[in-house]
C-alpha cells in the first residue's frame, strides 16, 4: 500500500477545497451536448479517422516501442509529418507525444542562458513552463501589449538572442494575436517569433491552415517565424502535436528539443489517425464555417465581443459563481465547464463556451437560452499582466540587495522619482525604527529625499525596533513575523496601483524559521532590481545572488552597482549576466531629489526599470 500524502500537502489540498478550487478526482464524464472540448470540427469520432487508426495498429503494433530516434514509430510518423508540413506550407514538421511537450522541448532547444524571451502574459501554462525552463532571461508582457513588448526588446539588445512566444488564438480568452504587426516587430529588433497554433489550425486561414497562414497570405514577412506549434488534439480530433518550420530548424529540435529526445514516440494508431485527420481537415470547410457561425451566435446572444475561433469566454468573477453556474446550466443536458485560477487570472473564473461543427443549432439555442438569465460577465481586462502560475508581475518592482547596507534605499528613491506617477514605495519589514520619526526608518528616509506627498508611501506591515534580520528582530519583539499576511497585503496595495517594494537585507534573509525573502519572491514574482556594491566582493556576491533567483525562476530586470565605479567589475557582472543590463550609482555629493533625478535620467532609468520614458516630475 502506498504512503499518504505528507501533512502539509493535505493541508494545501484542504485550502483548494475552502477556495473553491480543488478539481474533482476522477472528473465527472461528459454528458449532454458538448460545448466544452476542443473536438472543434468533430473528426474525433468520424469513421475514415478511427479507420485509419485501425489500420495503423493491425500493421504497426499496439505501441512504438522505443523513441523516435531509435526507430519508435519511425515510418507512419515520417508520413504524418509530411502531410502537416505540406498542408501548412512549411519544409518540414517533428511529431511530439503532446502538445505540452512540444512547447517545452522547442522553447528550450531555441533559447537559453545569454538570451532573452518574451511571452505574453496570457500564454498557455506549457509555454510558461518552456520559458521558465530554458534558462533564458524571460520577461512577460501585458496580454498583446506591443508598445510594452518593443520596450522590452530593445532593452535586450545585449542578449545573444531574442525570442517571442504567443498564441494565435489565446486558449483561455479566445482572442487574436496582431501576428503581423508581431513579426514586424521581431524583424526590427532582431528577434524570432514562436506561434502557438493550437486553437486556430483547422478553423483559421485558408484551407483551415491557421492565423499564420492567413497573415502571410496578407503579407505578413515569414522570415522572423522560427516555430509553429499544431496541436493534435484540437481540430483534428485525435492527440500529440507537430513543430513546423524550415528543415534545419527542424533537424535542430530533432538533435536537441529534450521533451523530443528522451521520451518513447506516439504509438501508431494516434500517428496513423493524424495523418488522416490533416486530409480530412483541410477539406473541411463546412465544418470551418459552422463551427464559427455558432461561436458568433453564442456570443452575440450573450453580448459578447465576436470571437476569433471557437472559444467564447464567459466570465462570471468568482470561483464558487463560476462552479454553480456551470452546475446549473449543465442540468439542461448541456455539457459546460467552468474554468478557475490557476488556470486563468484570479477573480476571472469563468464557462468555457466552445462551439463545434457537430454542434446543431438547436443545441446552440438552448445553451443561450441556458445562459440568458444568468448575471452579466465581466468584462475581461485586456490590461491584464500577471498569468496565474507564475509569470512576473509587470506593474510590482521589487528592490532586492546582495546584503545590508549598500544603497537599496537610496537606488530606491531613485526609481521612484522615475516611476509612473501613480507608482507607491512599500517596505513590507522595517527593522531598526518604530516609527516615521525615526531618523533609520526607510520609508521617511525615501520620503524625505524625494519630496513626494505622503500618498505616495504605504505603511510598513510591521516596524521591529531591532536593527537585525526580520526574524531576530520579530523573535526580540516577542513575537514571529506574519508572513502570510504579506501576499495579502501586496494584493490589496497593487489594486491601488502599481508598486516599488523595499525589501530588508539581503535576498536570503529569513522572514521567518521557514521562509525567507527568496521564498517570497518566488510566490508573488515581481519585476526585480537588484543592488549591490561596486568593489571588492561584488562578482561573488553578485553572480550568487543571481544564482538564488535563477533556482527561484526569477531574473534582475537591472542591476545596480552602487559605490565608486569599477569598470571591470561592471564589465565582467554585465558579461556574465547578459542581457540584463547592469548600471553603476556612484556617490553622489547629495542624495536629495534633484541629484537622484539627474543621476536616474544620465543613465535611463525610467526606460532600464520601468520600460517607460521619464516621468513629469514637475507632477510627481
Amino acid at each position: 500500500m502506498n504512503a499518504g500524502l505528507p501533512v502539509e500537502l493535505r493541508d494545501a489540498l484542504a485550502r483548494l477545497s475552502a477556495e473553491g478550487r480543488r478539481r474533482p478526482w476522477p472528473p465527472r464524464a461528459a454528458a449532454g451536448a458538448d460545448f466544452a472540448s476542443n473536438d472543434y470540427l468533430g473528426l474525433a469520432r468520424r469513421p475514415e479517422i478511427v479507420d485509419a487508426a485501425r489500420a495503423a495498429l493491425a500493421e504497426h503494433g499496439a505501441g512504438s516501442t522505443a523513441a523516435r530516434q531509435l526507430g519508435g514509430s519511425a515510418v507512419p510518423a515520417a508520413r504524418a509529418e509530411r502531410a502537416v508540413a505540406e498542408w501548412l506550407g512549411a519544409e518540414a514538421a517533428i511529431l511530439f507525444p503532446s502538445g505540452y511537450q512540444a512547447n517545452l522541448g522547442a522553447i528550450g532547444a531555441l533559447c537559453g542562458r545569454g538570451d532573452a524571451v518574451f511571452s505574453d502574459a496570457l500564454n498557455h501554462a506549457s509555454l510558461i513552463d518552456g520559458v521558465r525552463l530554458s534558462r533564458a532571461r524571460v520577461e512577460v508582457f501585458a496580454h498583446l501589449d506591443l508598445d510594452e513588448l518593443e520596450h522590452g526588446l530593445a532593452r535586450a539588445r545585449g542578449a545573444r538572442r531574442r525570442l517571442v512566444a504567443v498564441e494565435s488564438v489565446f486558449s483561455m480568452d479566445g482572442d487574436l494575436a496582431p501576428l503581423g504587426e508581431l513579426a514586424e516587430l521581431c524583424a526590427r529588433h532582431d528577434a524570432w517569433l514562436v506561434v502557438d497554433e493550437a486553437h486556430s489550425v483547422g478553423l483559421l486561414g485558408p484551407n483551415g491552415a491557421g492565423s499564420w497562414a492567413a497573415a502571410e497570405a496578407a503579407g505578413a514577412d515569414p522570415t522572423r517565424v522560427i516555430a509553429r506549434i499544431v496541436t493534435g488534439g484540437k481540430s483534428l480530433g485525435v492527440a500529440g502535436a507537430f513543430v513546423v518550420g524550415a528543415l534545419d530548424t527542424v533537424e535542430w529540435l530533432a538533435n536537441s528539443a529534450r521533451a523530443f529526445l528522451f521520451t518513447t514516440a506516439s504509438p501508431p494508431a494516434l500517428v496513423g489517425a493524424l495523418e488522416r485527420a490533416i486530409e480530412v481537415a483541410a477539406g473541411a470547410d463546412e465544418e470551418r464555417e459552422r463551427t464559427l457561425r455558432h461561436a458568433r451566435r453564442i456570443a452575440a446572444a450573450l453580448e459578447l465581443p465576436e470571437p476569433a475561433g471557437a472559444i467564447v469566454p464567459f466570465v462570471v468573477g468568482a470561483d464558487a459563481d463560476a462552479v454553480e453556474l456551470a452546475r446549473s446550466v449543465s442540468a439542461s443536458d448541456l455539457d459546460v465547464r467552468a474554468v478557475r485560477p490557476p488556470t486563468v487570472p484570479d477573480g476571472t473564473a469563468r464557462l468555457r463556451l466552445v462551439a463545434h461543427a457537430h454542434n446543431s443549432d438547436g443545441e446552440v439555442e438552448r445553451l443561450v437560452e441556458a445562459l440568458a438569465a444568468a448575471p452579466r460577465p465581466a468584462t475581461i481586462d485586456r490590461s491584464v499582466r500577471v498569468r496565474s502560475g507564475g509569470c512576473e508581475r509587470a506593474d510590482v518592482l521589487c528592490v532586492v540587495g546582495t546584503d545590508t547596507d549598500i544603497g537599496k534605499t537610496a537606488v530606491s528613491s531613485a526609481l521612484l522619482l522615475a516611476a509612473p506617477q501613480d507608482t507607491r514605495y512599500w517596505k513590507p519589514v522595517q527593522t531598526g525604527a518604530v516609527d516615521l520619526d525615526d531618523p533609520d526608518d526607510d520609508t521617511a528616509t525615501v520620503m524625505r529625499r524625494t519630496g513626494l506627498e505622503a500618498a505616495r508611501f504605504a505603511e510598513p506591515l510591521v516596524r521591529y525596533a531591532l536593527p537585525a534580520s526580520p526574524h531576530e528582530a520579530a523573535a526580540a519583539a516577542g513575537c514571529t513575523l506574519p508572513v502570510h499576511e504579506l501576499t495579502p497585503r501586496l494584493e490589496a496595495l497593487r489594486a491601488r496601483g502599481p508598486l516599488l517594494i523595499e525589501l530588508a537585507g539581503g535576498l536570503l534573509v529569513p522572514l521567518d524559521d521557514e521562509t525567507t525573502q527568496a521564498d517570497w519572491l518566488e510566490e508573488v514574482r515581481p519585476r526585480l532590481v537588484l543592488v549591490a556594491r561596486s568593489g571588492l566582493g561584488t562578482l561573488n556576491h553578485t553572480l550568487l545572488t543571481a544564482e538564488a533567483l535563477r533556482a527561484r525562476r526569477l531574473e534582475p530586470a537591472l542591476v545596480v552597482l552602487v559605490g565608486e565605479p569599477h569598470p571591470s567589475n561592471r564589465a565582467t557582472l554585465a558579461a556574465r549576466l547578459a542581457p540584463v543590463p547592469v548600471i553603476e550609482m556612484p556617490r553622489l555629493d547629495t542624495l536629495e531629489r534633484a541629484a537622484l533625478e539627474a543621476w536616474g535620467v544620465s543613465v535611463d532609468l525610467a526606460q532600464l526599470a520601468f520600460g517607460t520614458r521619464p516621468a513629469n516630475t514637475a507632477n510627481h
